[in-house]
């Protein structure tokens, strides 16, 4: 019969040791990261032409910033300009033979009131003009009808300070003056009647 020593020093069995992740895991997560960086690269647009090329240039990126008085009404009047008025008259404003007179230096731009040169994308004109002592015969639609006040008044203001030209701004009650004169639906003006009104 033995008996059991309280003194002697008792065996505990040790844990097993921590075995590491299987290979096999750790590939298939390495595979799997490598696979989705490839795909966000080939589909995240990265510096792809066709997504930054608007900001070619400094003066282009600047174009794009928040702007604000006088040059943010400029900068919008750029903008209008360009999309509705530039495609006839030219990014540069000298116009286009036998389609649209040029605006730079243009009496009807650069007068002391802003009443005929507003008229104009408000109602149309029909008919034989002269502009920079030039004749030209032509029907301009009221391109500015359906515009707002403001963008109206900015695309003027941008063509009254543009090529050369120095005259002052146009506001949107300026604007909003003329079109509550000219009443709805107004018809388009002939070159006689653009002139007989006061400027």
């Amino acid at each position: 019969m033995s008996a059991e020593n309280p003194a002697a020093p008792t065996v505990t069995e040790s844990a097993a040791p921590r075995s590491a992740a299987p290979m096999w895991i750790i590939v298939v997560t390495l595979l799997l990261l490598f696979l989705g960086g490839y795909y966000f690269d080939q589909h995240s647009g990265w510096f792809n032409a066709k997504v930054y090329a608007p900001y070619a240039n400094a003066e282009k990126l600047n174009s794009f910033q928040p702007q604000s008085g006088e040059t943010q009404r400029i900068a919008r009047g750029k903008f209008v300009y360009d999309s509705v008025c530039g495609i006839c008259h030219g990014a540069d404003g000298l116009g286009k033979p036998g389609q649209a007179p040029p605006l730079a230096a243009s009496e009807m731009v650069i007068c002391k009131g802003v009443s005929r040169l507003a008229h104009i994308p408000l109602a149309g004109l029909n008919g034989p003009i002269k502009v920079c002592g030039k004749d030209w015969s032509l029907s301009m639609a009221a391109m500015g009808a359906a515009l707002p006040d403001e963008d109206v008044a900015a695309v003027l203001t941008y063509i009254r300070t543009s090529w050369g030209n120095q005259a002052g701004p146009v506001t949107a009650d300026d604007v909003k003056k003329v079109r509550a004169d000219m009443g709805r639906n107004a018809p388009a003006l002939t070159g006689v009647q653009l002139l007989n009104l006061p400027e």
